[in-house]
């Protein structure tokens, strides 16, 4: 199953130097690089521009940029936004509150039956009323 990686995820592994990370964090970056080397981690367009956004050094952000040309964007249609839209909806109507990129990962996962890699917390929200499927690293026991 291909696996739609969230901003907070690629930031951590691509943003950050792998001595940097916590205990916590060192898995999340491993997990990424296994996806990355099955050939199973996706991107969004907008994704991509989180992740290039606030990058002060401009040789940084050309660094980034060309690091991410490997991962073609996933094409977003029509239906995808109008279903977003709804899916927001449907979690405002519970009382979760939902950030537009968020409602936007989680209606193209649905619709291609891919999972989610994140450590946003929101997302814990949005699947209590989305059927979505949260990626979680795998045991390296």
């Amino acid at each position: 199953m291909n696996t739609l990686v969230d901003t907070s995820v690629w930031s951590l592994a691509l943003r950050r130097q792998s001595g940097d990370l916590s205990a916590t964090e060192r898995p999340i970056a491993s997990e990424l690089a296994e996806l990355i080397q099955e050939g199973r981690a996706r991107i969004i367009g907008l994704v991509r521009q989180e992740l290039l956004s606030g990058i002060k050094a401009p040789a940084q952000y050309e660094k980034l940029r060309s690091t991410l040309r490997a991962f073609p964007d996933e094409p977003i249609e029509t239906a995808d936004y109008e279903a977003a839209a709804k899916a927001s909806n449907d979690c405002r109507s519970k009382g979760i509150v939902v950030s537009i990129v968020d409602i936007l990962i989680c209606e193209v996962a649905l619709a291609r039956r891919w999972s989610i890699f994140t450590t946003d917390p929101d997302f814990r929200g949005y699947a209590m009323v989305l059927p979505i499927e949260l990626h979680a690293p795998r045991s390296r026991e």
